[in-house]
């Protein structure tokens, strides 16, 4: 009984093998299908009346890849590496015994086939792709900690080449099907509905059921390892792992091993390395880190996993726009690439146009890449009205303020436009740090009032925090969420605090490399090991962007909130320092940490280390790099005892999407869980010994450590 694959044989002694797993939107590699096409190719083969076998799918896409939420659990279930080495071991015993059982098969690829898709296509003799569905060939692998552990290290270079597989598989660039031809990894497109008789009529024509690197004589497409554009693709490649991993992702390192390695032997002894690399990456914590936070949760978050029940779908038409400076600009541009009619408005038209001219700039750059059209940009811009008046706010559906962070001006801004809007309408500010629940004072609709904080550059960054205060109900938010999925941004939830969550902890690691500068380390081995660490930006560098100045209000606002006297710590007392005595408030003022001189790079103020003095004795890298994501975590854990993260998934994602936590951790709570929590609190009590209360457990942490209570269940 094969319950994914319909298997048919016509009059022309063609066997039709239909992947179609019931109850799913989309076929994955999973056993059952393996199973199944093992035992059918072999049905085929054995068959006297079959001259061949064409592969297809009557699903919308071939195969999306494998079964990402079973390989997930293989590090929490102890999975070893030799047991994560046979999961591969046997998919390529399959594809093997498919592509060598002596008669010809060809897939009829109608939609995207990556990963383990991608690897079934390649173990097909022929294959023809659809022209006309927006299909994509790609192998995503690395991108979740793994390589392609199906042959995919070992067929692409025999295909296409040394080159072209390591960018396809080390870089993950998908290729259009155009691309996909011309570079050889299919051998005919055609529409849709002509595939399967494009792949019978080769079946039936030529039907060669020996694989390339199953001939005599067979040379690699464009040279073999010997060869000196080889030789370059893999000493090229090492440098540019090295500096785009930090050594701190295997997966890259160990996919261009396994291309090495198995492409200088036979065929059947290179699946046997690929197999081996994949099982040390499966059994691993960074692929399950990975594959948890960047494929399974946030696949959970863009689906609305957190929307309340009971709510209507609601979908946004008009959208009002309240500061159009560039995070409301960006709001603008976003929310109009989505089909909505924003009005952007300002304290003059001027500035309102400029928060359009915003939009085209972004279009024009489109448009020159070959991305958009002339067309599509004007009608997008259409969209768009600038204005002044808060009558053009009636009707709106949605309304974002995103006006300086300033207590009375928002309060302002949020009675003028309640006063035009439907009762209906729901009011959100884009605040970093001012508590949605304080501002939604001014509001005679508390409960319809909500943060949408917004990162930028709005048009890059794909998270939105949203921000419940303590009266808004759950149809804001289900309204909310519905907003953000239109506009094709990942969410997460939280609950109200100063700085939620995201400002809030992204605020230690620049406060823990200032308080580094106010001890005496080096600026350059600071911001070099914020790297190192796979934070993005250097903490220094960062704090400039975003002005120390703001840094420096932020700071007095909080100690004012919390009845304390500013500077109060190391960190505030440099930033401080750097604002009212030396007159350095970051980039946009031309001076801050760096320097920024007109023409050339950027560079560290030399100043730094006159007016920060330099210890005698500096720390060793991994000990700033443990610092920089210790407090970052250590901050995660308190948000979440104190109920403003709810869930670790929102904890993982905000991290990684919002400021740049390394996506190797898996995200902020997943580092604690990886360290193992019990292990954490003993580095947190080592270092508040050495630097500070800030690193100090509460007992409801330590607690959890002593009962081994991970975060993620």
């Amino acid at each position: 009984m094969n319950n994914t694959i319909h298997y048919a044989v016509d009059q022309d002694g063609i066997a039709l093998l239909t992947i179609d797993l019931p109850g799913k939107p989309v076929n994955v590699l999973m056993p059952e299908l393996m199973e199944d096409l093992a035992e059918l190719t072999q049905r085929g083969a054995a068959d006297n009346n079959v001259r061949g076998m064409v592969l297809t799918s009557a699903k919308k896409s071939f195969i999306a890849g494998a079964d990402i939420k079973d390989m997930v659990t293989a590090y929490d279930r102890g999975v070893s590496v030799r047991e994560a080495a046979g999961f591969s071991h046997d998919l390529n015993r399959t594809l093997r015994a498919m592509e060598t059982c002596g008669k010809p098969i060809a897939a009829a690829i109608n939609g995207l086939a990556l990963g383990g898709g991608l690897e079934v296509c390649l173990a097909c003799h022929y294959r023809v792709l659809a022209s006309d569905t927006g299909a994509v060939l790609g192998f995503p692998e690395v991108n979740i900690g793994l390589l392609p552990g199906a042959g995919g290290t070992q067929r692409a270079p025999r295909l296409i080449g040394f080159r072209n597989a390591a960018t396809m598989i080390l870089q993950c660039r998908n290729q259009r099907p155009d691309q996909a031809l011309e570079m050889g990894l299919v051998h005919e497109l055609a529409p849709a509905a002509e595939i399967v008789e494009r792949a019978r009529a080769w079946v039936l024509e030529k039907g060669d059921p020996q694989q390339p690197w199953d001939k005599k004589r067979f040379k690699f497409p464009g040279g073999g390892l010997a060869h000196p554009s080889t030789a370059q693709t893999f000493m090229g490649g090492n440098a540019l792992l090295a500096r785009a991993t930090r050594h701190n992702y295997p997966a890259p390192i160990a996919a261009q091993s396994a291309i090495f390695e198995g492409c200088a032997t036979t065929f059947d002894e290179g699946l046997k390395i690929e197999s081996q690399y994949f099982g040390t990456l499966l059994a691993g914590p960074v692929a399950r880190n990975m594959m948890r936070t960047l494929f399974v949760n946030k696949g959970k978050a863009d689906k609305l996993a957190r929307r309340p029940q009971g709510v209507e779908k609601s979908k946004v038409k008009k959208l009002g726009v309240l500061g159009a400076g560039m995070m409301g600009a960006g709001i603008a541009y976003v929310s109009a690439k989505a089909g909505m009619e924003v009005i952007l408005l300002d304290t003059s038209l001027e500035n309102a146009e400029r928060g359009k001219a915003y939009s085209e700039g972004l279009l024009q750059k489109a448009i020159d890449r070959g991305r958009s059209t002339g067309e599509k940009a004007a009608a997008l811009l259409g969209l768009i009205r600038p204005t002044t008046s808060y009558h053009d706010l009636m009707g709106c559906d949605l309304v974002i303020e995103a006006v300086p962070e300033s207590r009375d001006l928002k309060a302002d801004v949020t009675r003028k436009t309640e006063a035009v809007v439907p009762e209906s309408c729901i009011f959100a500010s884009n605040t970093s740090t001012l508590p949605i629940t304080g501002l939604a004072k001014a509001s005679g609709r508390p409960e319809q009032f909500i943060g949408l904080h917004f990162f930028s550059p709005v048009d890059k960054m794909p998270l939105v925090e949203i921000i419940q205060g303590e009266k808004t109900n759950d149809e804001a938010i289900a309204r909310s969420l519905d907003f953000i999925q239109q506009i094709r941004k990942t969410p997460i939830v939280v609950n109200d605090s100063r700085g939620f969550y995201t400002s809030r902890v992204f605020s230690t690691f620049t406060a823990e490399g200032i308080s580094m500068l106010a001890e005496g380390v080096k600026p350059a081995l600071i911001e070099n090991a914020a790297k190192l660490a796979g934070m993005p930006v250097g903490p220094l560098a960062v704090t400039d962007e975003v002005t120390i100045e703001l840094a420096y209000k932020i700071g007095r606002e909080t100690a004012a909130a919390n009845g304390e006297k500013y500077p109060n710590d190391t960190a505030s007392a440099a930033i401080c320092k750097m604002v009212e005595e030396l007159d350095r408030k970051g980039k946009r003022f031309g001076k801050g940490f760096y320097e920024y001189p007109g023409a050339g790079k950027k560079f560290l103020w030399p100043g730094l280390t006159e007016q920060f003095p330099l210890a005698d004795e500096q720390p060793g890298v991994k000990e700033l790099q443990k610092r920089l994501l210790t407090i970052q975590a250590l901050e995660t854990a308190r948000c979440v005892e104190e109920g403003v993260v709810t869930h670790a998934e929102d904890g993982d994602i905000g991290s990684i999407f919002g400021w740049g936590f390394p996506p190797y951790t898996g995200g902020t709570l997943s580092y604690i869980d990886t360290v193992g929590i019990k292990a954490f609190v003993a580095e947190c009590d080592r270092m508040a010994g050495l630097y500070g209360d800030r690193f100090r457990v509460s007992d409801w942490l330590r607690e959890r450590g002593d009962k081994g209570q991970a975060f993620h269940g």
